[in-house]
């Protein structure tokens, strides 16, 4: 059993990626150091420490206008998810130990799966724009 439902899952996500624009956008990308550490020192979100840098890493390129072949919904639930993992009062407290970041990892499980897609794409091309750079 997972420790909050795909439903409640869902609407923690849906109503922290509504209020994202391009000024949270920013400033999320500023603080990736932040989300970075706390993953790592989190057995439950260090599972998805590399699905992370890699939505960083597509948020970054879709706002430096680099890479545009993504939908707004998908900036915003990715960010919408990175975003609930900095808020340390989401649905369980951070501070509980043991129980805090289950509903993080959960949110950002969500997301990965409602994106997946996306990721798959973006990975290609930057896979793709990777070598082609380096000839």
């Amino acid at each position: 059993m997972s420790a909050i439902s795909d439903r409640k899952a869902r609407e923690e996500l849906e109503r922290e990626s509504r209020h994202v624009d391009e000024d949270s956008l920013e400033s999320l990308l500023a603080r990736q150091k932040k989300v970075e550490e706390k993953v790592q020192s989190s057995g439950r979100l260090n599972r998805f420490s590399t699905d992370i840098r890699l939505m960083f890493s597509l948020l970054r390129d879709f706002w430096n206008g680099r890479y545009r072949q993504v939908p707004w919904k998908t900036i915003a639930a990715i960010a919408g998810a990175l975003l609930y993992v900095l808020n340390p009062l989401d649905l369980i407290p951070d501070m509980i130990l043991g129980f805090g970041l289950l509903d993080d990892a959960g949110v950002v499980a969500l997301c990965l799966k409602l994106v997946e897609s996306d990721l798959h794409r973006y990975a290609a091309w930057k896979e793709l724009h990777a070598e082609t750079a380096g000839k």
